[in-house]
């Protein structure tokens, strides 16, 4: 009976100590796998936090125009007799353009000069007899009169034989012509443009609140999207003396440096006024920041060392930051994160406050202040 009882305990025991030796080995094992479950470093790209001057701007949009632009055209009907230009010349300030058939205009204007002449001569003769008192004053009266009549005569015929010649108003570049020889061109007719391109005027409008900010003389940036790598500079030259009552807006003109004749009457254009002295701001991508109702966050990477096998520690750690304004790609940082410090840019949504993360800048976002379309 004994020796039953005892085989019973031995072999109680044997189990129990199973039993107990298998939950410890369990435990082993579970605590060996949750460590290999520990966080594994993630992997994101970074950026240096700069910092960069950003002037205070205000940008608006208008329309170019030329500084004296005409369409010339002749004051009197006629037929083209001679043609002194091609199409897209530069020309000077009186420079012939275009003749009108004026041959019998200039005889009928020979003739009366002829007359005047006559008459200064009648004139000047009997002015001299007058003095030896051989005729009489009325008749040197009447010869002067007779003189000055025939004088305006020939001088209204030598305006209508002017009339028949089209010349340069102004120096500029002509467009393209739009008469031939031997056209009859009825009065007023187009003959071709004229326009002084440098410098040019870029009209533009703003609102009223913009006013306090807007100065003459104060320089400014034009871009047509024509030359989208250009930059044209200028200066205010003047503010519009009165406020548009439908839109409240103020209509401002730029004097912009065309030396190149790239800008060109009728263009669209961007302006851009810098109204204050420049501010610095540490800027970011805008993919760095995580924007949220409660507040706006940003990741940065901490350097923890090296690890046992020599390997660098990094671990991210979360900050809340004050945004400013933006400018293309970038926004600028007004608190939360200075200047030098290493940010996250991609990748944030995997980390938290201590995950260990693992950088490769290989792919980076955009960051341009100012972006431009790219062709494929």
């Amino acid at each position: 009976m004994i020796k039953r009882m005892v085989i019973m305990l031995v072999l109680t025991g044997i189990v129990l100590g199973g039993v107990f030796g298998f939950q410890l080995f369990k435990a082993s094992m579970i605590e060996k796998v949750m460590a290999s479950l520990a966080n594994p470093p993630q992997t994101v790209s970074t950026t240096v936090a700069a910092a960069q001057d950003w002037r205070s701007t205000l940008e608006a949009v208008g329309s170019v125009r030329a500084v004296n632009g005409a369409n010339l055209s002749a004051e009197v009907p006629g037929i083209v007799a001679a043609l002194h230009f091609e199409s897209g010349a530069d020309v000077k300030a009186g420079d012939p353009l275009l003749q009108l058939e004026a041959s019998e205009d200039i005889a009928h204007l020979n003739a009366l000069k002829a007359t005047a002449d006559l008459q200064r001569t009648v004139y000047e003769r009997d002015n001299r007899l007058l003095k030896t008192q051989a005729i009489p004053q009325q008749q040197v009266d009447t010869d002067k009169a007779n003189m000055l009549s025939a004088q305006s005569l020939a001088d209204q015929q030598q305006a209508l034989v002017d009339y028949k010649s089209v010349k340069a108003p102004f120096a500029g570049r002509l467009g393209v012509r739009q008469v031939d020889l031997g056209q009859y061109l009825p009065a007023g007719t187009p003959i071709v443009t004229l326009q002084q391109l440098d410098p040019i005027y870029v009209d533009f409008y703003v609102p009223q609140q913009a006013l306090a900010s807007i100065r003459k003389g104060q320089p400014v940036t034009a871009k047509v999207d024509t030359f989208p790598d250009r930059i044209f500079d200028g200066e205010v030259s003047s503010i519009n003396a009165q406020v548009d009552t439908a839109t409240r807006t103020v209509l401002i003109r730029a004097s912009v440096a065309n030396k190149d004749f790239l800008l060109l009457p009728g263009m669209f254009a961007t302006v851009d006024i810098e109204t204050a002295a420049p501010q610095r701001h540490v800027t970011l991508p805008q993919t760095a920041i995580a924007y949220n109702s409660y507040g706006d966050i940003a990741y940065l990477v901490d350097d923890k060392g090296k690890d046992d096998k020599g390997q660098p520690q990094m671990v991210a750690r979360q900050a809340f930051v004050t945004t400013g304004p933006t400018r293309g790609d970038q926004v600028a940082i007004l608190d939360g994160i200075k200047e030098g410090e290493t940010v996250v840019t991609a990748g944030q949504l995997k980390l938290r406050n201590g995950t260990p993360v693992r950088i490769d800048n290989t792919v980076q976002p955009a960051n341009d202040a100012n972006p431009k379309p790219v062709d494929k």
